[in-house]
């Protein structure tokens, strides 16, 4: 297979054992001069072959074209998006080479639905880079992006006590151990803070496996005093088991929810974590620490269990926030026929709940995250102060709220007349920015609001007092972010985010991106620049500030293999929290023990028994 173009600039290093003990004036220094140096470079890194548009064949009828970036040597080519057999589909051509098809969306319907919803974002006033290429080589963020970033992304390490197949990257497959000083991070938290006029609130520490940082309290400290307001730790759980102190320590440092992987009920679903899951939740529960569950749905691996996954976490309601199932992203080389195995877009996931949870949450209880942009306007219109306001592209995710009341599953549009509301929002926004009392806005908002509540269909614990109602008044009139937060206590979050590879590739949804990376050199990047064009991003940043395999064993007086996780099954599933997490949704007895070890030693987890 033709491989993509090797810039020397790839092979920048820097000794990072000789500035890890600088301070952030010193790193700010380097980490600038080297951004030039890691810059995508034109007719090196890629080539732009814009004036060929790929052919549209009998049955096909065009959406629009786009532009996209060719799996094979990252060259930005147009991309046609089009419909055909009530599917969505982007088309492109490389002259080097030939043609790339893919699934873009599983719905026509779906789509033209979503598509309404779309808003341009104000974007960045301030900008880490001047706009010198086009998108997606100029990420860092430039003026040109349309959207704000509402989370920020660090990778800690990317060292990690799993080696899962369908990880994004880890240490031993890189080839060196990237772990930022302190001080390195705190440059990067102040860089990704630079933006106006809305700051990023929300930051999510990740990896690689985080938990593997010794000093993981300093830096969630650290990000805190850098002005992060919502801190979420990203993690397969593993340590949490095992370690009760853990999840009481992230929470008093001030790690607002854990984000955490759980790709099924079953171990032949879920070899990751699924005998670990039941004492990590126990754990968070005597720290009073939300977690979000977070499965990576593949078609033929556990697409099966999206209503059951769902089902676990209504179960565990009282700890559990939300359910944010991820459509796998396809990254490296993969032929056709192996893509169709794998691939699966958001309507496919929406549909497949919608079948398993026998019709209880449908296709049109999902809104795509642009559809709340009226709330944020509302409230930026009220208080006349910028707001955070979530412009996505509209194909990148969905979402709703799902109530369980008497083992029913109640979405919250059965009782929230959504578009309605949404409506009503935009046109008091509008009547505010046009200078009306914003006291005789807030009472119209008041008598109106129950117009859009349908209080006979909620749930019971939200009917008592009118307690709904009073709910929403003080979330979008008051804008009370505690009354939020216990709106979030009385529901579960159900999203969906699907990140791009090079296969469906689409620049519009780059642009409009709200999810960004904090690069060692200081740029802030698209989360499907950083993790779809690695060879450009990710890995060439983070192999320039890294160290050896070698250089980290002798600073550190670890072993590397140390890390690598083995389990004890026998132990596992022979404890009250397992029995009591699984026992309602699969019949654990029915698992021979031989089954347990095999679907973990296939996954790449050893089995130990001691």
């Amino acid at each position: 297979m033709a491989q993509k173009n090797v810039s020397v600039e790839e092979e920048f290093h820097i000794n990072y054992s000789r500035i890890a003990n600088l301070g952030i004036e010193e790193i700010s220094k380097i980490a600038e001069e080297a951004r030039a140096k890691l810059f995508p470079k034109p007719g090196v890194d890629y080539k732009i072959y814009l004036s060929k548009r790929p052919p549209l064949r009998e049955g096909e009828e065009l959406i629009t074209y786009t532009q996209s970036a060719c799996p094979e040597c990252n060259s930005l080519l147009t991309a046609a998006v089009f419909k055909r057999d009530g599917k969505v589909w982007i088309r492109k051509v490389c002259p080097e080479h030939g043609e790339f098809e893919e699934l873009y969306f599983g719905s026509v319907e779906m789509y033209e639905r979503y598509r309404k919803y779309q808003v341009d974002g104000r974007g960045n006033i301030i900008a880490h880079l001047p706009v010198t290429a086009p998108c997606p080589y100029n990420c860092g963020v430039c003026t040109r992006h349309r959207s704000h970033a509402a989370l920020i992304n660090v990778v800690l390490t990317n060292r990690c006590d799993l080696s899962c197949f369908y990880c994004f990257f880890y240490a031993k497959k890189s080839g060196y151990v990237y772990e930022p000083s302190l001080e390195h991070l705190r440059y990067m938290f102040r860089q990704a803070r630079l933006t106006e006029p809305v700051k990023p609130p929300a930051i999510q520490l990740t990896g690689g496996e985080p938990t593997l940082r010794e000093d993981l309290l300093d830096i969630i400290r650290i990000a805190k005093e850098e002005g992060f307001t919502h801190i979420q730790l990203n993690t397969n759980g593993i340590r949490l088991a095992f370690d009760p102190d853990l999840a009481v320590k992230v929470r008093q440092a001030g790690v607002n929810t854990v984000y955490m992987s759980f790709d099924g009920v079953s171990p032949f679903t879920n070899p990751k974590n699924h005998w670990e899951v039941p004492y990590a939740l126990d754990n968070l529960r005597k720290a009073k620490l939300g977690v979000v569950l977070v499965p990576t749905v593949i078609k033929h691996y556990n697409l099966s269990e999206v209503g059951k996954i769902i089902e676990f976490g209504l179960q565990n309601n009282d700890i559990v926030r939300g359910v944010n199932f991820q459509p796998v992203s396809i990254v490296g080389r993969m032929p056709r026929k192996e893509r169709d195995k794998e691939r699966v877009t958001i309507p496919d996931v929406i549909k497949k709940i919608e079948e398993q949870t026998n019709g209880q949450i449908r296709e049109e209880d999902w809104y795509p995250v642009p559809s709340v942009a009226p709330i944020s306007r509302f409230v930026e219109a009220l208080t006349g102060k910028p707001q955070l306001t979530l412009t996505t592209h509209f194909a990148c995710g969905a979402a709703t709220y799902v109530f369980q009341d008497d083992g029913e599953i109640i979405p919250i549009t059965r009782f929230v007349h959504v578009d309605e509301f949404f409506d009503y929002l935009d046109k008091k926004a509008e009547e505010l920015e046009k200078g009306k009392n914003k006291y005789i806005v807030m009472l119209d908002l008041l008598v109106n609001l129950r117009k859009f509540v349908d209080m006979s269909k909620a749930p019971r614990r939200l009917r008592e007092g009118n307690k709904l109602v009073k709910m929403f008044y003080k979330i979008f009139a008051r804008h009370d972010y505690s009354s939020l937060g216990e709106f979030h206590y009385n529901a579960l979050f159900l999203g969906m985010m699907h990140f791009q590879d090079l296969y469906n590739h689409d620049v519009a949804r780059v642009m409009r991106c709200d999810i960004h990376y904090i690069m060692p050199d200081g740029r802030q990047v698209p989360f499907c620049s950083f993790n779809v064009i690695p060879d450009l991003y990710r890995d060439r940043a983070q192999k320039a500030f890294s160290y050896s395999f070698e250089e980290w064993e002798k600073i550190t007086g670890k072993k590397l293999i140390a890390d690598h996780y083995k389990r004890n099954i026998k132990k596992l599933i022979s404890g009250e929290p397992y029995k009591r997490h699984y026992s309602k949704l699969i019949d654990i007895d029915s698992i021979p023990y031989e089954q347990h070890v095999l679907a973990s030693q296939r996954f790449g987890i050893p089995v130990i028994e001691e």
